[in-house]
C-alpha cells in the first residue's frame, strides 16, 4: 500500500525493537495452532509462519476516531512491513456500554483505512468475550496458587486501604484467607450468590509497591448485565487490565503496542503473564508490551464520552457528522484513507508526544487528491450575470459550446462539456461597485475572462431596496473565446468561474469549518463546549456545472477555485445533489 508521493517510511523506536527481536530470534521457536488458545493448544501446533503478531484491540463502545487511526496504521502497518499478522480483537469485557452497532462500525473503519485481518486465508478476528472460559480458569489457578483472593471490603474501604503515592497500602482483612476459602467465595461470585459490588477478585502482589497498580489490582467484579456476545451466561466480568494481557498471550501476540497511559500498567502485565506461564497455562515466549505517544490533533476532542455528548446534545448530527473526528465522520467529510495514513506516518511514532496540527490532514488530502480529483466549476453564492449584447454578438438564444479538461494534467481522461449563454451564474464576491486596490474581478469598466469562455467587460449591476446586488451586467467581447486565435487579443488580469443558467444544476453544498475555535478545546479541564464554533457549518444553495449530474456518493472533485468536495455518501441520491467541502485549496487557518 502506497502513500501519496511514495514517501519513505520514517524510522521509529518500535521498528528498532522489532528488528532487534527478529535479529535475536526472540520469537523464532514460537508455535501457533491456527486459533487462539492456551499453552497446550499452541504446543500441538506448527511453528508460527508469522514473523511477528500485533493486534488492534478496540472496545466496541463507540465509533473509532482519528487517534485510533494512528494505532490501526501502526499495528497493521508494522505487521505487513515485517512479514507478520495483525489481529483485530474486540476488547468487549464491559457489557454495559458495548453494542453491535459499534462492532460493525469498527469493522467498516478498519477496512476503509485499507487494512484487513485475514492472512493466508485465515481470518484473525477475535472477541475477548470468547476467552471468558479460559480467563475464569486462569483466575481459579491464581487463587489455588495463592496469587489471588476475594476481597469483600466496600469500594470506599478498598480505596482507603490502597494508600497513595506517599503512603503504602494496607492489607485487606480478607487477604489472608486460604486458597480454598477464596475459591469458594469466587465460585459464589460466579454463581450469582453475591450482589453487584459485594466482592471483587484481587491479585495478591504487594500492597507497599511504589507502583500503585501493583497494590493488589482487581481481576474480576460482579456485574449483572446482558453482554452483546455472551448474553446472560456470566454475572462476573474480568477487568480490562487482567483480560488484556491474557488475550495477547492466547493469540500469540509478540509485540503488544499501546499508548503511553498504559505504561504504568506494564509491570502488572508482565507479572500476570510470567505467573500464568509459570503455572503452565500460557505459552512461552510470551508477549511484551510497548507504549507510544498517542496522536494528539489540534481543534478536536477524542474522548468518547465527549464525542457522545456532542451527538446526544444535538451539536452534531451523529457519529458520522463530517465535523466529527471519527473515522466515519472523516470519511463522510471526504478525507481519503490515503490522506489519513499519510498524516499518521508524518506525525511520527515516539514516546515524546506533542501535537499535530489539524492542517496537516488537509495538506495530506490535497497531495492525495490533486492528481486524482476531477475538476468542475461550481458557484456557491450565485448572483445572475447578464451578457447584454449576447444576442447581437452570438445570435438570439444561442448556446456557445465550451469544454474543459476533466483533469488539466491528464488529457487521457477526456473533457467535460457545458454551454455559455446570455444568462450565467457567478459568485457574488466577483462583483464590486467600484475599483478596489488589488481587486481584479468585475467592477464597472473592468474586463475579465470567463474561464474556458470569453472575455467580458462589466457595465454595472442592479440592486434591491437594501442595496443587495440582484444582477450584474456585462458586455461580451467578441472573438476572445479561450482556445481560439483571438483569445490573447485582449490581456486581462482577472479570471472568474461561472455556470450557465440554462444547464447549471442546483446543489446543496455544505461548507464545513473546524468544530472548535480553540486548538485544545478541553485543555486544563475546561468546558470543551464553550469553544464550539457556531460557524462550523454553512449550507449554500449552489449551482454546479452539468457534468456533476453524474456524481455518485463518495465521488470526489476539485471545485475550481473553491477546494475539494465529496458527494455526500448518505444524502446525495435520488436526484438530490449534496456536496461536502473537505478542504479549501490552501489553508485558510494559516497564521
Amino acid at each position: 500500500m502506497h502513500t501519496p508521493n511514495d514517501e519513505p517510511r520514517a524510522g521509529n523506536f518500535l521498528r528498532t525493537i522489532i528488528e532487534r527481536d527478529l535479529a535475536a530470534g526472540t520469537y523464532t521457536g514460537r508455535r501457533f495452532a491456527g486459533t487462539p488458545g492456551d499453552a497446550a493448544h499452541h504446543a500441538a501446533g506448527p511453528l508460527d509462519a508469522a514473523r511477528i503478531r500485533t493486534r488492534f484491540p478496540p472496545e466496541p463502545n463507540g465509533y473509532l476516531h482519528i487517534g485510533h487511526a494512528k494505532s490501526i496504521c501502526l499495528n497493521f502497518g508494522l505487521a505487513r512491513e515485517y512479514g507478520g499478522v495483525c489481529h483485530l480483537r474486540f476488547d468487549d469485557t464491559n457489557p454495559e456500554k458495548e453494542e453491535q452497532e459499534y462492532v460493525d462500525a469498527i469493522l467498516d473503519a478498519v477496512h476503509w483505512l485499507g487494512f484487513d485481518w485475514t492472512a493466508n486465508g485465515v481470518e484473525h478476528l477475535y472477541f475477548a468475550s470468547n476467552y471468558f472460559d479460559f480467563m475464569y480458569r486462569a483466575a481459579e489457578a491464581l487463587i489455588e496458587a495463592g496469587h489471588a483472593y476475594v476481597d469483600e471490603q466496600s469500594a470506599d474501604q478498598m480505596r482507603a486501604t490502597r494508600g497513595d503515592f506517599n503512603t503504602p497500602g494496607t492489607d485487606s482483612p480478607y487477604r489472608h484467607r486460604t486458597p480454598a476459602e477464596n475459591l469458594a467465595r469466587f465460585r459464589a461470585m460466579r454463581d450469582g450468590q453475591l450482589a453487584d459490588g459485594a466482592a471483587v477478585l484481587r491479585a495478591k502482589i504487594d500492597m507497599a509497591s511504589p507502583n500503585i497498580n501493583l497494590r493488589d489490582p482487581a481481576l474480576y467484579r460482579i456485574k449483572r448485565a446482558t453482554h452483546h456476545n455472551t448474553g446472560d451466561a456470566w454475572c462476573i466480568y474480568p477487568m480490562y487490565t487482567y483480560a488484556h494481557p491474557v488475550e495477547d498471550a492466547l493469540e500469540g501476540i509478540t509485540h503488544s503496542i499501546c499508548t503511553l497511559e498504559f505504561e504504568d500498567q506494564r509491570p502488572f502485565y508482565d507479572w500476570l503473564l510470567d505467573t500464568l506461564c509459570t503455572l503452565g497455562l500460557l505459552a512461552q515466549p510470551r508477549p511484551h508490551q510497548y507504549e507510544f505517544a498517542r496522536l494528539n490533533v489540534t481543534y478536536i476532542v477524542t474522548s468518547k464520552r465527549k464525542l457522545r455528548q456532542l451527538v446526544d446534545d444535538g451539536i452534531v448530527a451523529g457519529w458520522d457528522d463530517p465535523r466529527m473526528p471519527t473515522i466515519a465522520g472523516l470519511r463522510r467529510r471526504g478525507y481519503t484513507p490515503e490522506a489519513v495514513r499519510l498524516m499518521c506516518e508524518r506525525a511520527g511514532t515516539s514516546k515524546a508526544g506533542g501535537w499535530t496540527d489539524y492542517a496537516s490532514l488537509d495538506i495530506a488530502l490535497r497531495e492525495d487528491l490533486d492528481p486524482k480529483a476531477a475538476r468542475a466549476m461550481a458557484v456557491l453564492d450565485p448572483v445572475r450575470l447578464i451578457l447584454t449584447n449576447w444576442d447581437e454578438a452570438m445570435g438570439a438564444g444561442a448556446i456557445d459550446a465550451c469544454s474543459a479538461p476533466v483533469h488539466p494534467a491528464q488529457p487521457e481522461r477526456g473533457r467535460r462539456a457545458f454551454g455559455m449563454a446570455r444568462e450565467l451564474w457567478i459568485e457574488r464576491d466577483d462583483y464590486r461597485p467600484a475599483a478596489e486596490k488589488g481587486y481584479q474581478r468585475l467592477y464597472p469598466g473592468n474586463k475579465v475572462r470567463l474561464k474556458y469562455g470569453h472575455v467580458i467587460e462589466c457595465s454595472g449591476a442592479t440592486t434591491d431596496a437594501d442595496g443587495r446586488v440582484t444582477e450584474v451586467q456585462a458586455r461580451l467581447v467578441p472573438d476572445t473565446k479561450s482556445g481560439t486565435p483571438g483569445a490573447d487579443a485582449i490581456k486581462v488580469k482577472g479570471v472568474i468561474t461561472w455556470v450557465s443558467a440554462h444547464d447549471g444544476i442546483p446543489a446543496e453544498v455544505r461548507l464545513y469549518e473546524r468544530l472548535f475555535t480553540e486548538e485544545q478545546p478541553d485543555a486544563g479541564g475546561r468546558d470543551f463546549l464553550a469553544s464550539v464554533n457556531p460557524a462550523s457549518l454553512r449550507v449554500a444553495s449552489a449551482v454546479v456545472e452539468p457534468s456533476l449530474a453524474a456524481a455518485r456518493p463518495d465521488d470526489k472533485f476539485q471545485f475550481e477555485r473553491h477546494g475539494y468536495f465529496v458527494a455526500d455518501r448518505i444524502d446525495h441520491r435520488d436526484g438530490r445533489l449534496v456536496f461536502n467541502r473537505t478542504a479549501t485549496l490552501k489553508d485558510s487557518f494559516a497564521r
